[in-house]
């Protein structure tokens, strides 16, 4: 009885078995770490030097010291945190190891938890370099934000797990022909999610668009916090509620994808 019931519940060791897995994988290849590293100090320099132009020249950004780098480091999570989540599935889909999984004990909830806590390791690898040389260049200490940016890491954090899920299941659905949206997909977001810009500067239509994306609110918030020193909870908690349905919809999604692909049989094929 003991061992049918754990199957039916979700085992760590299973879990902590595949992050191991991943973690060996990315140890295995100094490329795959130094990608990590590269995009986000390449980035933090980029827009780090056009805000100290900037500041030299504009009253607002001199009151608003860090907003653009702000902008450009919590960006990043939101978009680092799906990519660590979606390439960790395209690795399984690459070595055509999907089917073994799935025929597996390792149920897909377990699955799904393996490559959430890998995009945190992956996160942490590639923004913990960026943020302290944002520190050591610009003096801007992200982590000087306080209590506030655990909010808007969890919420950024919840919102690309949710897309980084919904997407592999459309990789695992329809194959690698599709390993594009991967990649592209939150950039789609971007100019609706107001991550350099106030949501007023959208057409009055688009706002409400704006205001059904939860790094909307995050980044609202974090203008809020910089530019007038106040902590806007109303933001974060509205996200949070976002959040929350996304990520059941999208795990939801998974798990119907998931049905249909092991019906058509694509699984063994590597999802092509």
């Amino acid at each position: 009885m003991s061992t049918v019931a754990a199957h039916r519940g979700i085992s760590f060791h299973r879990i902590g078995a595949m992050i191991l897995r991943y973690w060996y994988l990315l140890l295995s290849s100094w490329p795959r770490l130094l990608e990590l590293m590269y995009w986000p100090i390449l980035q933090v320099i980029t827009w780090g030097f056009l805000q100290s132009y900037i500041a030299q020249n504009a009253g607002f950004f001199a009151r608003a010291g860090g907003t653009l780098i702000g902008a450009v480091i919590l960006w990043d999570i939101l978009f680092r945190g799906q990519l660590g989540f979606s390439v960790s599935f395209l690795e399984e889909m690459w070595a055509r190891n999907l089917g073994n999984l799935m025929m597996s004990p390792l149920k897909p909830i377990e699955f799904l938890l393996a490559l959430m806590a890998m995009s945190l390791i992956r996160l942490a690898i590639g923004v913990i370099p960026m943020t302290l040389l944002a520190l050591f260049l610009f003096h801007f200490n992200v982590y000087g934000l306080g209590l506030p940016l655990i909010a808007f890491f969890c919420n950024l954090i919840f919102t690309s797990w949710s897309v980084g899920i919904f997407v592999s299941g459309l990789v695992l659905r329809n194959g690698l022909g599709a390993e594009s949206i991967v990649w592209t997909l939150m950039f789609a977001l971007m100019p609706l999610s107001c991550i350099y810009y106030p949501v007023g500067v959208l057409p009055h239509w688009l706002q409400y668009v704006a205001w059904s994306l939860p790094p909307t609110y995050v980044f609202e918030g974090m203008r809020a916090l910089l530019t007038d020193h106040v902590f806007r909870a109303d933001l974060m908690i509205d996200a949070a509620l976002l959040n929350a349905g996304l990520l059941v919809a999208s795990i939801a999604a998974f798990l119907a994808l998931l049905r249909s692909a092991r019906r058509q049989g694509s699984l063994l094929g590597g999802g092509e």
